[in-house]
């Protein structure tokens, strides 16, 4: 006799099941976030607008629900697959915010890959054997069961026809999203819905998957060419006429972003010496503290803000993710309008070259030339898991020394040997991980002395823009840190060099405007954007 009979009423059934399936949904949604977090990211809404945001997390639910139902047909299974579905994206949600104080957001979905690719990168070693077979048996365990001892409500007359129907409805739900009218209306009653693109703020208002849902909307559909367009009438030629003529001295540019580099004694942290740092604050054109997009990872975010000039809230939902759609940007870029210019662009980044699609997109912005992990003779049992500060700025070195000295160039070096996680064996016979991340603040100071020397020697311009994309994801040295604001230097090398230097003091800089200034320090840029 089978466990569940609900043949006489199998629509108030359904109907049930999806009831209980929204109100488990509905009592979850909270724990993506601690309620302090929770808390400071409320909006002010009335009554009436938190209904409305209640009862927009329905549509999204019964999506869901409908997936679940077009494979099975079986309600009891659909309320608890629709659960557990919404609850592990709460679990993930929840967990990547205890890492990085930032909830799931959609484009993490097109990072799942390579969250599996790259665990160490992603703090997630944990995803072993042992989980898939936790979590597959969970899975597969769970659906044999209901398969088994659930019978299916699908009508005996026009079985095949009932199971089309059963898959287009979730099916189509997706595919019109990428019609176009379809695509733009959603966003926009998206956008108008969420009213704000803070992902503490929805994820508080929406739960962590509608909230992702909506963000997705939103930015599949939303019309980019009016947003470019419009930041494209904003920016203004920043090329001096005088870069083209032969015998002006071609500049080279070199923008270094120092992987999780951050000055411990700006925390009050005296127990660490970075004399190369110090010499960069006495030369430099201008330093001091660098405002970050995101703390704690997320490089891609500094980097494109950096290459860009573009604060976050002028890709509005590219935001997160902005290599995801880096041809909508292609025309406003740095790179792209040096290159245009006549200059070599060339990326340096000693990292899987297909990790955040920097394969496709930087060709994109603009770098004519690419060095990524492969050009680089590296072995992981043998060098550790990153490239080192001292190879990379060999390679660096090696890069610059063949550019011909009357060719203008920009070199932008990613860095990655102070990337986390800080555990024992990554130098030497260290194992606390703060110390850890101080030696390799020390070796990255060397490479840094190593780097200017051999820069000064040439005989051309040299203009080297030093920072730090992100405070380090330390916890055990402060979660978060007090000041998350790291460091940069613009300083001028080789033939740049001032005969009557003086110190300057320190000034905050934004990732946006960072390239503006360099270009403008080295006169290249006739005025600063207003």
């Amino acid at each position: 006799m089978d466990m569940f009979i609900h043949d006489d009423h199998p629509i108030t059934l359904t109907a049930a099941s999806f009831i209980v399936a929204a109100l488990v949904v509905y009592l979850t949604d909270p724990f993506a976030m601690p309620q302090s977090a929770r808390r400071q990211s409320r909006l002010p809404h009335g009554w009436g607008r938190v209904l409305v945001e209640h009862v927009m997390r329905l549509p999204i639910i019964l999506f869901v629900f409908s997936i679940f139902f077009a494979i099975s047909w079986r309600p009891l299974y659909c309320c608890l697959g629709t659960i557990s579905f919404f609850v592990i994206f709460t679990g993930i949600s929840r967990a990547k915010y205890i890492f990085i104080r930032e909830p799931l957001v959609f484009s993490d979905i097109a990072l799942v890959v390579d969250v599996f690719k790259y665990k160490s990168i992603f703090y997630a070693t944990n995803l072993n054997i042992v989980f898939w077979i936790i979590a597959l048996g969970y899975v597969f365990g769970v659906t044999a069961l209901f398969m088994v001892f659930e019978p299916a409500i699908i009508p005996e007359s026009y079985t095949p026809l009932w199971i089309m129907v059963g898959i287009l409805v979730p099916t189509l739900s997706v595919l019109l999203l990428f019609v176009k009218p379809v695509g733009h209306l959603a966003a926009t009653v998206s956008q108008r819905l969420l009213t704000t693109l803070n992902v503490k703020s929805n994820t508080t208002r929406f739960g962590t998957f509608s909230s992702v849902s909506y963000h997705f909307m939103m930015w599949l559909g939303m019309k980019r060419d009016a947003i470019i367009e419009e930041i494209a009438q904003g920016l203004q030629s920043v090329i001096h006429d005088m870069l083209g003529e032969p015998n002006h001295d071609a500049p080279l540019l070199i923008v270094w972003q120092s992987e999780s580099f951050m000055d411990l004694r700006n925390s009050g942290d005296q127990d660490i010496e970075l004399p190369t740092i110090d010499l960069l604050k006495e030369r430099a054109a201008q330093w001091g503290r660098m405002t970050t997009v995101f703390e704690g990872g997320y490089t891609l975010r500094t980097e494109f803000a950096v290459l860009s000039g573009l604060q976050p809230a002028d890709v509005h939902a590219d935001a997160s993710y902005p290599y995801l759609r880096a041809s909508h940007y292609a025309d406003v870029v740095w790179p792209n309008k040096l290159r245009k210019a006549g200059w070599l662009t060339h990326f340096i980044h000693p990292y899987d070259r297909t990790f955040f699609l920097r394969h496709k997109a930087m060709p994109i912005l603009g770098f004519s030339e690419m060095t990524m992990l492969d050009d680089f003779d590296h072995v992981l049992e043998r060098d550790g898991a990153y490239v080192s500060d001292m190879r990379l700025t060999q390679k660096v070195l090696h890069i610059a020394d063949k550019v011909d000295k009357r060719q203008s160039a920009l070199l932008f070096v990613a860095s990655m040997a102070n990337h986390g996680p800080w555990e024992p064996g990554r130098c030497e016979e260290l194992t606390d991980p703060v110390d850890i991340y101080k030696e390799l603040l020390r070796k990255a100071d060397e490479a840094l002395a190593y780097l200017i020397d051999e820069l000064d020697k040439y005989d051309r311009p040299v203009w080297l823009a030093f920072y730090g994309d992100h405070a380090p994801l330390l916890k055990r040295y402060a979660d978060p840190f007090p000041d998350p604001r790291t460091d940069y230097f613009i300083v001028p090398l080789a033939k740049a060099k001032q005969e009557q230097h003086k110190s300057t003091p320190s000034r905050i800089e934004a990732p946006w405007t960072l390239f503006e200034t360099l270009l403008w320090h080295a006169h290249l840029y006739k005025e600063r954007f207003k």
